[in-house]
C-alpha cells in the first residue's frame, strides 16, 4: 500500500463575498449535512442514498462492499467516475467527501497499491466515513476534517482529484480550484460532478445563506 500524506495543521481560509457571512454559511452547511449523516431518511430538498446513486449512473458493482450507512448518506449531484475509472496505484483526493461513498469506491478502484484521502468540513460526515472505512476494512483510505480552500494534502501528491456536489458551495471557488491544482501532480486529472446555473447570480442572492445551501 502506498503511504498516505500527513495532514497539514493549518486552518482553512476563504476570501469573502461582500455582505456574505462566510462563517455563518459554513455553519449552516455543516448543520444541514450533519442531519444527512445522522438521519438520511428524514427527507431533504435534494435526493439522497442508493436511489440517488442509481439516478446518477453509479454501477451496482461499485457499491458492493460499501457499508449501507455511507450509501444512505450519499447526497451528491453527479458522478465523477463517469469521466473515467481510476487506475490501480493512483493517489486520489476526494474534496468534500461527505460520508465517503466516492472515496470508498475510489479506494477499491486504485487497489492496495493506491491511496485515497477524503476531506470534508462536517465532523459528522467524517465520522461516518471513518466508521464505514473501518467496517469495510478499507486500508488505503483516510478521512480528514478540513476545508476545500486549504486541503490537508501535500503539494503534487494526487494523480486525480474528485469532487461531487461541493464546488457550488464554495464562496471562493477560485481558492478551491487553486487548492485542487496545488495537490495535483503535473498531468493530473480533475473529475468533478456538480451543478451549474445558466445566468449570473445577483449580489443580493450571493448574500442569502439559505440560497447557498438550498
Amino acid at each position: 500500500m502506498q503511504s498516505q500524506p500527513e495532514p497539514l495543521s493549518v486552518p482553512g481560509v476563504s476570501r469573502g463575498i461582500a455582505g456574505l457571512d462566510v462563517e455563518l454559511l459554513q455553519d449552516a452547511i455543516r448543520a444541514e449535512y450533519a442531519q444527512v449523516a445522522s438521519d438520511p431518511g428524514r427527507g431533504f430538498h435534494f435526493h439522497t442514498g442508493r436511489r440517488l446513486a442509481r439516478l446518477l449512473g453509479y454501477q451496482d458493482a461499485w457499491l458492493e462492499g460499501v457499508p449501507e450507512p455511507t450509501i444512505a448518506s450519499f447526497a451528491g449531484t453527479g458522478n465523477p467516475f463517469s469521466l473515467g475509472v481510476l487506475r490501480a496505484g493512483e493517489h486520489v483526493v476526494d474534496v468534500g467527501c461527505g460520508a465517503g461513498i466516492d472515496s470508498l469506491i475510489a479506494a477499491r478502484m486504485v487497489g492496495p497499491s493506491g491511496a485515497v484521502v477524503g476531506v470534508d468540513m462536517t465532523p459528522a460526515m467524517v465520522d461516518r466515513a471513518r466508521a464505514s472505512a473501518a467496517h469495510g476494512s478499507f486500508g488505503n483510505v483516510r478521512f480528514h476534517e478540513g476545508l476545500a480552500e486549504l486541503l490537508p494534502v501535500p503539494d503534487v501528491w494526487a494523480d486525480v482529484v474528485i469532487s461531487n456536489g461541493v464546488l457550488n458551495l464554495f464562496p471562493d471557488k477560485f481558492a478551491g480550484l487553486q487548492e485542487m491544482a496545488r495537490v495535483l501532480k503535473p498531468g493530473g486529472r480533475l473529475q468533478i460532478g456538480d451543478i451549474l446555473v445558466q445566468k449570473s447570480v445577483g449580489d443580493k442572492s450571493k448574500r442569502d445563506v439559505d440560497l447557498w445551501k438550498g
